[in-house]
């Protein structure tokens, strides 16, 4: 495995890698030093979504299952569960949080601008009274 620099060491875990950590006087990691991550997402019942549970750290796909089956179901119910190399989720950085922001042209999209909420709030209060 190459090193950027000779006092930091590319992780095989992304997370420690993005740490940059220095660890020196030690040697490269080879790939079999550590496992690979993967993170988990469980399912209760058929039809629910898939909640991200945690992460476990496998030699492969298969062996991931395994160690999720005996860490995330083993004492609660399960429809089904995934797993997922970390590397392969993509998210948004932090900084990136206009991407978010509503687009005022268009408000339409959103329910709560309609001239017609007053008459349905009304119409629910008055279904609750009943």
């Amino acid at each position: 495995m190459d090193n950027k620099n000779s006092e930091t060491i590319v992780s095989l875990d992304p997370r420690i890698t993005r740490a940059k950590l220095n660890f020196d006087g030690i040697s490269p990691l080879t790939e079999l030093d550590q496992f690979q991550t993967f993170e988990v997402f469980h399912q209760k019942k058929r039809g629910q979504q898939h909640q991200h549970v945690g992460i476990v750290h496998a030699p492969n796909p298969d062996m991931a299952l395994l160690y999720a089956k005996e860490q995330y179901a083993r004492r609660e119910i399960t429809a089904n569960l995934w797993v997922v190399p970390s590397n392969c989720v993509f998210a948004t950085e932090y900084m990136d949080d206009d991407i978010f922001e509503a687009n005022q042209d268009k408000i339409y999209r959103d329910p709560a601008t309609y001239k017609v909420m007053d008459r349905i709030k009304a119409f629910k209060e008055r279904q609750q009274e009943a």
